[in-house]
């Protein structure tokens, strides 16, 4: 028996049909075991010494292919082709030597650029030992952002409280936008104006030229800065007569892309298909794995991690077969077009992403793939074929009309594409290009010809500043700046953006003020880590070590010895003097100048205290120096999440009806909050209540002396938090009374003749009937539900996620079915009543059996041993006298009173 061990279940499926029936293939379900997220897993002290860790829910797949490979003679590590994919397999080994499982077992690595039976079987034929090379680049890389993340993220959380931790690219990353928003604001538009005639040839045609020379000198672009200038130039040019001077004609060649690597398919993706760069390789990721076609599973790209641009012989042989047979000769070049990588540190050499088969048209998958999926491979497609076929021709002509003085020039230029080439298949897109590849055609004019002039236009123009990245143009900066590496891009981007440092807007990156503080913060305290060549030398040398040129250890021992010297500075570095450098040179984007030309920094309350930046519990905020006389606080924007930087003054709303109390809407550090009344009113409206009169005396007993009134403590203010999807901008006097007169009573249950009333609990918007909490739905409104929704919503199963009808039926274990559905915090697995929520990003329909069955087991690992009614007996008798909500129901958490938070006695650094 032979055994061999792949990432994913997708992957397994597919090579196990290629192979015999003395094969076993088994799905490791990506990296097996990790530095355990808890500081001193990285032990620099101890040669670098590190400590792995199983993740509980890779063990079962750890003791499956331990019990299988205990049986057989050969293990195959087929691990992806790559640092990683390497790392995985060097992993899975170390696992199985230390349990004892190889003993007599011959163990080799096998890779393949392509899962197609041919491609499996060559690697199969011709395996390899494990490239000790790479797996120490892994080793470095991984310990580098390990020591870098535990290291520098409690200095951040200690002196910035209210940020997150900080990682070694992707503070770079943040550095690149940060620092082109600031561009942005420093921005000064400028104006310019050009000037563009109409002329009639003497065959009677148009042809519009702008201005480019006056006075026999060139114009440069601001030489007409203002409208005076230009109507000057614009009455010289009326007055003048004009001829052609010149035609200039030459045929131009326009050659065709290389196919794509990992960086160019992301940037790509995101102009031309609008996909996200981690979507853009979850979708590559599933037609590499391959695609059930006719019964058979296929894979219909190579590797979609590289950086090469080179293509195999035979799919170049491909390729040229299919233009030939599709375009004609006319658009095969004379010679296969051989392409070689200009990215800067391109790691282990692949080839570029291609179609494994260019046979096989995108029209013959329409009804195999879903839509993402197609469009994703049509482009690789024509990518990949459009990089074989010939160059276009454009003529180009340019024609330059003069005045009879020759004080004046006009230029007109047009191209025509005379031969289409590899254009007739695919045109790349630019972000940053104004270049338009439609033909204009200019009409037919030689030297000397009179030419009329009919018409001037001046038009007025503004400089614009540069633009905010893109996923593709961020992609883009970064891979020529050599930071990061094509297989990070996407979790980098994604890091980002969890962490709230940056947001999306009109698909171009905006930092938040967050991010904007840890930039600052890291360039003023740690300038050199974030520093590109430093961050770019980095990556350099760490291929060094994959390249077996320099040791794994003197990389670290380098690096570390000036880092935690650095950390080591600022030990005894004071928030005040944190808040001064960030104060200073975040001062132009937190108050900007003033229209009316005033100080920026003014408190527009007490008008003598001065602004800047502070920092408080929750995070970083505007307040007055005049404090605590003055108590104006300004927050920071809010993050992507709505969270907001620091609280704000409360917003009145109105007076209240019913009580005459003040309603105000207010912003705490768990959201945003409506309150009935404040300290003041509600002291006021205690004192003025009557006191209660003194009981009468019992019959014969003396009247006792008056007692000293008690001190009678006032109520403290009503608050209601705002729900999801109720936004404070929606927030009005009638909308805030009613959120304050929750729970209402909705009616008598028609059944039970029990009442049912709605309100909002710790964790939403919810019904209460007899005891039991249901939670509305997010298309439920708990201030305008009525009594028909609401016994709807009751007399619905209470299975919590598992009563929602499935979306599909994956197959079956032990006679019961295991099942996909969407719940209220994303899709889930289920099987005999257990339910395990699928992985962030994974497409539902993309999930098989196998990897459900995966989640379903570690979720049931995970759960209390004691279950049902026994459980439930064991339970302490005060516990059992407050009545829970069902079992299974997600809206149990809605219980208005939450048990009290423990106070955290450690602190631990998050993973970079």
């Amino acid at each position: 028996m032979k055994v061999v061990v792949v990432e994913s279940p997708a992957k397994a499926k597919t090579i196990n049909k290629y192979l015999g029936s003395d094969f076993r293939v088994l799905a490791s379900f990506g990296h097996i075991r990790d530095l355990p997220a808890r500081d001193g897993s990285v032990r620099p002290e101890q040669d670098f010494a590190m400590d792995w860790e199983i993740d509980p829910k890779s063990e079962r797949h750890v003791k499956e292919i331990a019990s299988a490979v205990k049986g057989a003679d050969h293990l195959f590590l087929a691990t992806d082709p790559d640092r990683e994919g390497e790392a995985i397999s060097w992993h899975v080994k170390r696992v199985l030597d230390e349990r004892k499982a190889l003993k007599g077992v011959e163990v080799k690595r096998v890779v393949f650029n392509e899962i197609t039976k041919s491609a499996v079987l060559d690697g199969i034929r011709n395996p390899r030992d494990i490239d000790q090379e790479l797996v120490d680049a892994y080793l470095a890389r991984r310990a580098l952002d390990y020591l870098v993340g535990f290291t520098l993220s409690p200095v951040l959380w200690r002196k910035l409280p209210g940020s997150r931790s900080a990682g070694r690219v992707q503070s770079v990353a943040l550095r690149l936008i940060c620092e082109r928003e600031a561009e942005i604001e420093r921005f000064v538009a400028r104006e310019y104006w050009t000037l563009t005639g109409d002329f009639r040839t003497p065959k009677g045609a148009l042809l519009a030229a702008g201005l480019t020379h006056l006075d026999g000198r060139k114009l440069d672009k601001f030489d007409l800065g203002n409208q005076a200038l230009a109507q000057a130039a614009e009455a010289r040019a009326q007055a003048a007569r004009y001829r052609v001077a010149e035609v200039e004609r030459k045929r131009a060649k326009r050659h065709p892309f290389p196919p794509f690597t990992t960086s160019t398919l992301q940037q790509e993706a995101s102009r031309k298909l609008h996909l996200s760069a981690a979507r853009t390789m979850q979708i590559a990721q599933r037609l590499y794995e391959g695609i059930d076609l006719g019964g058979e599973t296929v894979g219909l790209i190579t590797y979609m991690r590289t950086d090469g641009v080179q293509m195999a012989a035979e799919a170049i042989a491909g390729a040229r077969a299919v233009i030939g047979a599709t375009w004609g000769g006319r658009y095969l070049p004379d010679s296969p077009r051989l392409y070689k990588t200009k990215a800067k540190n391109a790691q282990e050499a692949h080839e570029a992403i291609r179609p494994t088969d260019l046979a096989r048209r995108p029209d013959q998958l329409a009804g195999v793939l879903d839509r993402d999926q197609l469009r994703l491979y049509e482009l690789i497609w024509k990518r990949t074929l459009a990089s074989q076929m010939a160059s276009a021709e454009l003529d180009q002509v340019a024609v330059d009309i003069e005045s009879l003085d020759k004080a004046l020039v006009f230029r007109a230029t047009g191209s025509v594409v005379v031969f289409d080439g590899f254009l007739t298949l695919y045109r790349e897109d630019r972000d940053d290009s104004d270049e338009d590849e439609a033909d204009r055609l200019l009409p037919d004019v030689a030297p000397a010809d009179p030419m009329g002039l009919e018409a001037l236009r001046p038009e007025q123009h503004f400089t614009q500043p540069p633009p905010r990245f893109t996923e593709a143009s961020l992609v883009k900066r970064l891979e020529e700046l050599g930071i990061g590496r094509p297989s990070t891009y996407a979790s980098i981007i994604s890091v980002l953006q969890d962490r709230n440092y940056v947001r999306l807007d009109q698909r171009r990156f905006v930092p938040e003020d967050r991010g904007r503080l840890v930039t600052a913060f890291l360039e003023s305290f740690f300038g050199r880590y974030v520093e590109y060549n430093f961050t770019a030398d980095l990556e350099n040398q760490l291929d060094d070590i994959s390249g077996g040129r320099i040791a794994w250890r003197t990389v670290l021992e380098g690096f570390w010895q000036a880092f935690s010297a650095s950390v080591e500075d600022t030990r005894d570095l004071r928030v005040a003097e944190v808040l001064d450098a960030l104060d200073a040179l975040l001062g132009p984007h937190f108050f900007p100048e003033r229209e009316d030309g005033g100080d920026p920094r003014s408190c527009p309350t007490c008008h003598s205290g001065r602004l800047s930046l502070k920092l408080g519990k929750f995070g970083a905020f505007i307040g007055c120096s005049a404090y605590p006389e003055c108590r104006f606080t300004r927050p920071l924007t809010t993050g992507a999440e709505g969270e907001e930087e620091a609280r704000e003054a409360p917003r009145e709303l109105g007076t209240d009806p019913q009580t005459g109390l003040p309603v105000t809407l207010r912003k705490g550090p768990y959201g945003p909050y409506v309150q009935l009344g404040d300290e003041a009113s509600l002291a006021a409206l205690a004192a003025a209540a009557p006191a209660e009169p003194d009981a009468a005396p019992a019959k014969g007993k003396k009247k006792a002396a008056p007692k000293k009134p008690k001190k009678v403590a006032a109520p403290k203010p009503k608050r209601v938090s705002l729900y999801r999807g109720l936004e404070p901008a929606d927030i009005t006097l009638d909308v805030a009374c009613r959120l304050l007169a929750l729970p209402r009573e909705l009616g008598i249950h028609p059944d039970s003749r029990k009442p049912i009333s709605a309100g909002v609990g710790r964790f939403g918007p919810y019904l209460l009937h007899d005891g039991v909490y249901r939670s509305l739905t997010k298309d439920d409104d708990v201030l305008t539900i009525g009594m028909n929704r609401a016994v709807e919503l009751l007399a619905q199963p209470k299975g919590g996620r598992a009563s929602a009808a499935p979306l599909k039926t994956l197959g079956e274990r032990d006679g019961k079915p295991v099942t996909l559905h969407e719940g209220r915090y994303g899709p889930y697995a289920s099987w005999n009543g257990t339910h395990a929520t699928l992985p962030k990003g994974s497409a539902p329909d993309e999930v098989t059996l196998e990897a459900a069955l995966g989640l379903i087991d570690a979720k049931a690992a995970k759960a209390p041993a004691a279950k049902g009614p026994a459980a439930k007996k064991a339970a302490p008798r005060k516990a059992a006298a407050k009545k829970a909500a069902p079992a299974g129901d997600e809206s149990e958490a809605a219980q208005p009173k939450p048990a009290a938070k423990k106070k955290a006695t450690t602190t631990r650094a998050k993973k970079a």
